[in-house]
């Protein structure tokens, strides 16, 4: 099984790089709005702008880190649709992979790239970025691959029940990027009415933002162990319904 699970995570790798447009959009592209961000914003600090400061030193790193994993929830929905559509899904029932074998094969890909995008931002970010302040580097490189790793569990679930590569895209974007304005990235949680506030608490992507700020700014893991705690259930649980939902054709 193991061995299985090498084979296909190799294979899904030079499957991927091979398509240039969904290599740049995974790992160039958040690098870009990363380096082009912090120029054009670095480049006009004051000594009183606190708070552009503060965006690009703990806001701008967060937010790219959404990028990285919402595109690769959504690149994994789409691969899975394209492989149920086209045939693929069904010939890899015919062998012992399982549906979860799928989903660790898929998910240790993305979790590379992200690693692969994380490292090219911050060389980009030394070369290029205006602003020198400590930044936990590894200790946010891990917080985000616990957040890609929990955030690409719903995406497989998606693609679990989606039929076709034509419906998986928009139907994903629709269910992940509203997560985006609720998700207390851009208007904290405690400051939106109380409806919204039940909603931001059940979205993973509120806590994945919370662990990723927390961690940006210096804060020790233990102050975050509900947020991890929180997206290791989120895994466990869209993991589980996957496997039960799971359509190879």
């Amino acid at each position: 099984m193991l061995r299985g699970l090498w084979k296909l995570t190799w294979l899904e790798t030079k499957i991927f790089l091979r398509e240039p447009l969904g290599a740049f959009g995974s790992i160039l592209f958040p690098v870009l709005v990363f380096v082009g961000v912090g120029r054009f914003a670095g480049g006009r600090l004051t000594q009183g702008s606190l708070s552009t400061a503060g965006f690009l030193r703990v806001g701008l790193p967060v937010f790219v880190s959404v990028l990285i994993a919402l595109s690769g929830v959504l690149s994994l929905v789409t691969i899975i649709s394209i492989y149920r559509e086209g045939g693929i899904l069904k010939r890899l029932r015919a062998t012992p992979l399982r549906p979860q074998t799928i989903l660790t094969a898929h998910v240790l890909v993305k979790l590379a790239l992200t690693a692969l995008t994380m490292a090219l931002t911050v060389l980009a970010g030394k070369r290029y970025y205006p602003v020198h302040t400590t930044f936990p580097v590894l200790g946010f490189t891990m917080a985000l691959l616990i957040s890609t790793w929990s955030i690409l569990s719903i995406g497989f679930l998606i693609a679990s029940i989606v039929p076709t590569a034509r419906f998986a895209q928009p139907i994903g974007a629709a269910i992940l990027y509203p997560m985006i304005g609720l998700c207390g990235l851009f208007v904290p949680v405690q400051s939106m009415p109380p409806v919204l506030q039940v909603v931001a608490r059940v979205l993973p992507l509120t806590y994945a933002v919370s662990l990723l700020e927390g961690i940006g700014k210096g804060e020790a893991w233990s102050t975050h162990v509900g947020d991890v705690a929180a997206l290791v259930v989120v895994f466990a649980i869209c993991t589980a319904l996957s496997a039960k939902v799971f359509r190879w054709e």
